[in-house]
């Protein structure tokens, strides 16, 4: 699904240029989940925004499901995120105003356009019991918890059947405990076929995932289990 070549970062406007990220390499297949786990500044969200399309590398090459996308235009990238990516970050970017069914139905009316209001209703509520919180469809963010709303966040993430998933410190905000719930509703994607990259702090969650990568000092390694 993804594949990473010698991809090359530099960080420039400074007084010396930085690289973040150096002659990374990394594939990812359908259903495979993969933690990046370094310290803060190793370069690991910048690794998500190039793999998520928001940013480009400066070096290396890029092969999205079969296509080299390495330099693609932003309107192409837009229509990429659209059609194979699924983002989940620390904070949940709810709508307060808006119920948890109608959080997860905008992914639908941004990302595809117009829906007929049932199989829209259909798709929403799939996604919401996916993450095992369909009985909250009517309430607003303000009447769940953390981890419940973290799990909206999933489900809008899963509505547009993503072939990729992104996570981005999802449980950062959250207990052990919740922060377990979040990382059982992600796995689940990866039954269904989506690949999940997880970058996280928490040694446990990192453990559940397939494989885990080593980012230090731009360089991503793979860490060999005993």
């Amino acid at each position: 699904m993804i594949e990473l070549t010698g991809i090359t970062k530099v960080l420039k406007g400074q007084s010396e240029p930085r690289t973040i990220l150096d002659g990374v390499d990394l594939s990812v297949a359908a259903g495979q989940s993969v933690a990046i786990v370094g310290r803060s500044g190793s370069g690991k969200s910048t690794l998500l925004s190039v793999i998520g399309l928001f940013d480009r590398p400066d070096q290396g090459r890029y092969v999205l499901a079969g296509q080299d996308i390495s330099r693609v235009p932003e309107r192409r990238a837009a229509k990429l995120r659209s059609s194979h990516f699924g983002f989940v970050f620390q904070r949940f970017f709810l709508l307060k105003h808006l119920t948890a069914a109608q959080n997860v139905a905008m992914a639908l009316v941004n990302g595809q356009g117009w829906l007929p209001r049932r199989e829209r209703r259909a798709r929403v509520m799939q996604a919401l019991d996916q993450v095992g919180i369909a009985h909250l469809a009517k309430n607003r963010p303000a009447k769940m918890s953390g981890g419940e709303q973290q799990r909206v966040a999933i489900a809008r993430a899963l509505v547009r059947n993503p072939q990729v998933l992104l996570a981005d410190e999802p449980t950062g905000a959250l207990d052990t405990e919740t922060g377990t719930l979040v990382i059982d509703a992600l796995l689940g994607a990866t039954e269904r076929g989506c690949a999940l990259i997880l970058v996280t702090h928490d040694r446990d969650h990192a453990a559940r995932m397939g494989r885990i990568h080593d980012l230090v000092d731009g360089v991503l390694t793979e860490r060999v289990r005993a």
